[in-house]
């Protein structure tokens, strides 16, 4: 989905994250996996957990996880998030393993399960950020 005006904070990517935005540009979510031992990371590890080699690759996921868990946000922080209140915050174990905090959307939040099947949908901001979120599996 594209937005033509979007009013909230949008991510900066930079060299280190470059990789996971460039890929969600193309629909693609992107994760990082050792070179060594093949296991795969979380977003902000610097090191493998299993093998503790510091070289890992970015390598395309398969945009399917499970909720792991969700708070629903009623204190608004920011006013661009004035019409959606309350809005989810997620965190979905991908099927690779690592968790991602996203939103979940296409699910009113009263129906919003641990242990739902999700999947990547990715929301074009702007012109040169996309932002991952997920919804339920179909």
């Amino acid at each position: 989905m594209t937005t033509t005006e979007y009013r909230k904070p949008v991510p900066q990517p930079d060299e280190e994250s470059a990789p996971y935005f460039d890929g969600a540009k193309r629909g693609e979510l992107m994760i990082r996996r050792c070179k060594s031992c093949r296991a795969y990371l979380a977003p902000s590890a610097e090191r493998c957990d299993m093998c503790l080699d510091t070289d890992p690759q970015w390598v395309k996921a398969s945009g399917k996880g499970t909720l792991h868990t969700f708070g629903l946000m009623h204190q608004m922080y920011h006013p661009a998030w004035q019409d959606e209140m309350p809005y989810n915050i997620a965190t979905v174990e991908l099927a690779e393993g690592p968790r991602l905090v996203a939103n979940i959307v296409d699910c009113p939040n009263d129906q919003l399960t641990v242990g739902m099947a999700v999947e990547a949908v990715f929301d074009a901001v702007t012109p040169d950020v996309t932002i991952v979120r997920f919804r339920p599996a179909r």
